[in-house]
């Protein structure tokens, strides 16, 4: 903990914060999560919020019983809500629809109940039973990619494939891709903490709240084609969950949608990419994946370890909560910065180097307890697909740009990159 004075030492950490929020910081937010380690634990009484960035505390956090993820419990948010309806309605318009969280914003019991039930998109069998689709998926790009003798790493290979795959699960048309795809990597940016930092929304509000009131109705039209021709899609099968007296609601049905539309989009097209670049940056990993396919397991956990696709995570806090000497009193927002933690010099040997060949792999990329991404398999297995055989494909790519980040805090991940084959 900081042995500075407590005014100062809180105007130092909003300073870090507000640093985070800079584009500046995109391409290496590295230096700057360092930083944060090194003040330890931060708490900001005023700002009801406690910002952890060890490995231990983070890992504690998500662990532990009094750490929820219904945002709605924390003392900021209420007042968040309130500020934004405020700022909405001032000019006579009226307030924004209240629409049900996803589940990952949910505690037992209704996050179970739905978890449990879009689960069964990503059970073991159905998952498995993808990988000839998505090998055919990445042979077809890498055939164009040949053709061309360059491309560009997300709009050529990482975002169609994760795209397709998600498409197909959930029943969405894939002609209807690019509308849908943009109002999900609107809503992804909802998921940085302007708020939380400036007291205000970023730019672009309304833009973002009408994004997700356009992806809202189509999911509300497709539902309806959906019961008079249901399918084999995750969908269907919880239409007809509702149908046979569940407690599952259209609302809630839109609503995982929506949740695993943004998560299928961005994370895993960020993963892909963070991968491809730190491989092209250290030139003997690209090579060694190339001629062993086995080792994209380890190059996967690596790269979500070394370049998390998502940098932070937050939890509110159900009751006083102490963690190492730092208690977060009940009410405040606890933010984890895993981009810190997955560098902490306590936990991993050499922990800026990206290596693969690492003993053990302990990171939080994938999340923690109840909550632990529901997607985990199906994003290995395409990442995994994707780059063993993008590395053999093309033993001898090589950069042909800097990279270009998207503007995204939370979901950080590349926007451009050109390799050439």
């Amino acid at each position: 903990m900081t042995t500075a004075p407590p005014e100062q030492a809180e105007a130092e950490s909003q300073g870090l914060l507000l640093q985070l929020l800079d584009p500046a910081n995109r391409a290496d937010p590295y230096p700057l999560a360092a930083q944060f380690r090194d003040r330890g634990a931060m708490l900001l009484p005023e700002m009801h919020l406690a910002v952890f960035s060890s490995y231990r505390d983070c890992d504690e956090i998500l662990r532990h019983p009094s750490s929820s993820s219904d945002r709605m419990k924390s003392t900021a948010a209420q007042e968040q809500v309130k500020a934004q309806i405020e700022e909405l309605t001032k000019d006579g318009a009226p307030p924004p629809e209240q629409v049900p969280p996803g589940f990952l914003f949910l505690d037992p019991p209704d996050h179970t109940r739905l978890r449990k039930l879009a689960g069964k998109a990503f059970a073991p069998k159905v998952v498995n039973a993808l990988r000839p689709d998505i090998t055919a998926l990445v042979d077809g790009l890498l055939d164009r990619i040949a053709e061309k003798g360059s491309f560009d790493v997300v709009e050529d290979f990482a975002y169609p494939l994760p795209v397709a795959v998600i498409c197909r699960l959930l029943g969405v048309p894939l002609d209807d891709e690019p509308q849908f795809s943009h109002a999900s990597g609107l809503l992804a940016q909802a998921l940085d903490p302007f708020v939380m930092f400036t007291g205000s929304a970023s730019d672009g509000l309304q833009e973002r709240l009408d994004a997700g009131a356009w992806l809202r109705g189509y999911l509300h039209g497709l539902i309806e084609r959906r019961r008079s021709r249901p399918g084999d899609d995750l969908m269907s099968g919880l239409i007809a969950v509702e149908e046979s007296g569940d407690q599952l609601t259209e609302e809630e049905i839109v609503s995982t949608c929506v949740l695993l539309l943004v998560a299928g989009h961005e994370t895993t097209v960020n993963l892909i990419g963070n991968a491809i670049l730190a491989m092209l940056r250290q030139s003997s990993q690209w090579s060694a994946l190339g001629a062993d396919a086995n080792r994209a397991s380890a190059v996967i956990e690596e790269s979500l370890r070394y370049d998390p696709p998502v940098q932070m995570l937050v939890r509110i806090a159900l009751s006083d909560m102490l963690i190492g000497d730092a208690i977060v009193p009940e009410g405040d927002v606890i933010m984890l910065l895993l981009a810190a933690a997955h560098r902490d010099a306590a936990e991993f040997d050499r922990p800026d180097v990206f290596d693969p060949d690492r003993e053990v792999f302990r990171h939080l990329g994938l999340g923690r307890g109840a909550h632990y991404c529901l997607g985990a398999p199906l994003a290995r297995l395409e990442a995994g697909v994707a780059l063993s055989a993008l590395t053999a494909r093309f033993p001898n790519a090589r950069l042909g740009s800097e990279p270009l980040y998207k503007p995204n805090v939370t979901l950080r991940g590349l926007s451009a990159l050109t390799v050439e084959v």
